[in-house]
């Protein structure tokens, strides 16, 4: 199957006025990203040549998937979208007079990207540019998490008399918020975001009964100076690994039973690391109510966990743009 050739502007578009559908995020983002690079993981996943309608270049659906994620869309949502919007067209490098790919294609498309495992490259590639362009600053990972309900019924007892149902999501899990009523049905984010840029540097997808601490190592990088996080991420073993790698453990401790009442000295630590990682609630504030990731759309622990890692591209570009203008 060959490949659709995009983004060569036709007579309609010079007609268009040059700030008709001006988006000026999309157009910082669409100068400061080195597109070729991504160019170059996306091109495995080009069809062989063969019969049939071409196919739209993948950095072109990589781009709609980026816009989905930047704006919370649905996969319908999103072809609706750059049929409509002249910036989304424009930055996904799709002319006037091209066809959109309808929704079925987008998500045909994201399947490929999970089952090629290039997401997770990606991601590497993008931390890989934020980094040479210096905004990684190393100074410390703030670690935290958070729960997103899945869009799939919740699973119910059985009846009297009626066999046990099968979950529609089989990976998703419950969980409660101490302090909290109810329960939350669905899968849990957790993040290491630089600390002074909130850049996302880690993401980690699971069912939201998994506990905070038990992903946390794999959210460290070891190059930065620090690691803070709350008391759900305080062990002994943690504190010393860390202080084996000459990195601050800056985690917050809580009472146990053998001491219920903590001292002074290490209620006035916790509320020192309380001030300095409140800005990790910025990041998750942003991706769930902004970016519309309170709602895990699609089944199965991969495609939430594809959700969640387009997700955290998209705030680091939009991160990028913010922190150079």
């Amino acid at each position: 199957m060959s490949i659709k050739q995009s983004g060569q502007f036709s007579f309609v578009d010079a007609l268009v006025a040059g700030g008709a559908g001006r988006n000026d995020r999309l157009d910082r983002l669409s100068s400061l990203v080195k597109w070729y690079r991504f160019e170059k993981i996306l091109a495995r996943l080009r069809p062989e040549a063969g019969a049939g309608r071409p196919a739209y270049s993948p950095l072109v659906m990589f781009k709609a998937l980026l816009l989905q994620s930047l704006y919370g869309l649905s996969d319908a949502d999103l072809e609706d979208a750059i049929s409509d919007r002249l910036s989304f067209r424009r930055f996904a490098g799709l002319g006037l007079e091209e066809t959109v790919p309808d929704h079925t294609t987008l998500c045909r498309f994201r399947n490929l990207l999970i089952q090629a495992g290039l997401l997770e490259k990606l991601f590497s590639e993008l931390d890989r540019q934020l980094d040479q362009a210096g905004l990684i600053l190393r100074r410390g990972t703030m670690l935290d998490a958070t729960v997103m309900e899945t869009s799939a019924a919740r699973p119910h007892g059985p009846r009297l008399g009626a066999p046990d149902a099968p979950a529609s999501d089989p990976d998703a899990a419950f969980t409660r918020r101490q302090g909290k009523p109810g329960s939350s049905y669905g899968y849990k984010a957790h993040a290491g975001v630089d600390q002074g840029s909130g850049i996302i540097r880690t993401i980690i997808t699971t069912p939201a009964n998994i506990n905070d601490t038990v992903p946390a190592d794999q959210l460290i990088c070891g190059d930065e100076k620090a690691v803070l996080a709350d008391a759900a991420y305080h062990t002994h073993a943690r504190e010393a690994a860390l202080k084996a790698r000459g990195i601050k453990p800056r985690l917050m401790r809580r009472p146990n039973k053998h001491h219920p009442e903590l001292p002074p000295r290490l209620k006035r630590l916790n509320r020192l690391i309380a001030r300095q990682r409140a800005a990790v609630e910025t990041t998750f504030a942003t991706l769930k109510r902004r970016m519309g990731l309170s709602v895990i759309r699609y089944r199965g622990l991969a495609k939430a966990a594809a959700q969640v890692t387009l997700a955290a591209i998209a705030f680091n570009m939009r991160r990028w743009v913010t922190l150079t203008s």
